[in-house]
């Protein structure tokens, strides 16, 4: 796993002692969404507690510090019976911990765990928008039912952190508070993701993914889900491969069964079958296999702010990224990397063969990806901001007690 972030972040004196608690589906979000900004609210002297599903990664947690309550119908699948046991369960869960502040995370808990968290009385209630879970291309039906949701939803929290400006200006056209929205950006652990090319960790890295040295790689950090553009990808190492041997792309990450749109083995098996494609699992030191890849890509049809472009991006890795929301933040283009229009293979293939041929222009992305990552994505400065958040809300929260307090007293 990461090492310790070696600068912490103060909090404010009216969050010591506190306790937040935050909600995600399952327990991976909890680490690798999330490990970092949990480890600086504990370290900053405030009480975290992670609630999700249970699984395999609560022993990281534990092994940080950090509490873990488990919501044993929280499901990425979709099933909206488990939801609602979910909702129920996160009822008596929270009126059990009595949290000063409950922080949701994901399209589903974001939904039921604001309106849970205030059913429950807790005075703090704040939700990150990790990317609207419609876009502008979406048919009007579904954009219906997500934006209502969450606006709804939005009625129950103090703060929504957005991540992206897109995301934010469509939640304000739908009618969310412009007061509560605050534009959060997203971040990393800059201590961990840093360029590595010196010739031994770059022939490290490749054979420890089965990678032949004189190779030029494309790298892939993503769930094996049909929504990060892998039909796109796939199709373009086909097309690739039918004139070059010496491209290849690696795809890290695991396999997302949960999910509606999760790839099946035999798709896994021919996308395959191209030559040029191979498959590695979910790894614990991608930090360290960065610099296997000559350029990275995310050809997603729906981002937040991707994390994995923004670690290539500070390990010195150009990306080549859809035109979307989200992506646009991290991919400067023409400068850090290459936007190419969203489910089109062939400029996906294109953007590919011509960084293959012009290393000095690689090399220069690489350069200005690390400025630009240290510039603007060192997660300090997301925990500073929601720190903050949190110390308003708590403030006025405090001051609205000792008025009804006052109140009391003034009628008894």
């Amino acid at each position: 796993m990461s090492s310790e972030p070696s600068v912490r972040t103060e909090a404010p004196a009216r969050l010591r002692g506190r306790k937040v608690v935050h909600v995600t589906t399952v327990d991976l979000s909890l680490v690798l969404l999330l490990g970092p900004q949990l480890r600086a609210f504990e370290r900053a002297g405030m009480e975290v507690v992670g609630v999700s599903a249970p699984g395999p990664w609560v022993e990281q947690l534990s092994a940080w510090g950090i509490r873990h309550e488990a919501l044993q119908h929280s499901t990425r699948s979709n099933s909206p019976l488990s939801d609602v046991f979910a909702f129920s369960e996160l009822v008596r869960l929270l009126r059990r911990v009595r949290p000063d502040i409950v922080h949701t995370h994901n399209p589903k808990p974001g939904l039921y765990g604001r309106l849970a968290a205030r059913l429950a009385g807790v005075p703090v209630v704040v939700n990150t928008v990790h990317g609207l879970y419609a876009t502008p291309e979406d048919p009007l039906l579904r954009r219906l039912a997500v934006y209502s949701a969450e606006r709804l939803a939005s009625g129950c929290s103090g703060a929504e952190l957005v991540q992206n400006p897109d995301d934010l200006e469509v939640l304000r056209r739908i009618g969310v508070a412009r007061s509560k929205l605050v534009l959060l950006g997203n971040g990393i652990d800059l201590d961990r993701f840093h360029p590595r090319h010196d010739a031994a960790d770059v022939s490290k890295a490749r054979a420890s993914l089965g990678l032949s040295g004189d190779k030029f790689v494309v790298g892939v950090v993503t769930r094996l889900v049909w929504s990060k553009g892998l039909r796109e990808l796939f199709a373009a190492a086909r097309a690739i491969a039918r004139k070059r041997s010496d491209i290849v792309f690696c795809i890290v990450g695991p396999e997302d069964s949960h999910k509606r749109d999760a790839l099946e083995a035999s798709d896994i098996d021919a996308a395959r079958a191209a030559g040029n494609v191979s498959f590695c699992g979910l790894r614990h030191d991608i930090e360290e296999l960065y610099c296997a890849f000559d350029v990275f890509a995310l050809p997603s049809y729906r981002e937040g702010f991707p994390r994995s472009a923004m670690e290539a991006a500070a390990s010195g890795i150009p990306v080549i990224a859809s035109d979307i929301r989200g992506c646009r933040e991290v991919v400067e283009n023409g400068t850090t990397g290459v936007l190419v229009p969203v489910r089109d293979a062939d400029a996906l293939c294109a953007a590919v063969c011509e960084l293959a041929d012009d290393a000095p222009r690689r090399l220069a992305m690489g350069k200005a990806a690390v400025a630009k990552a240290e510039s603007e994505f060192d997660y300090r400065k997301v925990v500073a901001l929601t720190l903050d958040v949190y110390n308003r809300l708590l403030e006025d929260a405090d001051r609205a007690t000792a008025r009804r307090c006052r109140s009391r007293l003034r009628s008894s």
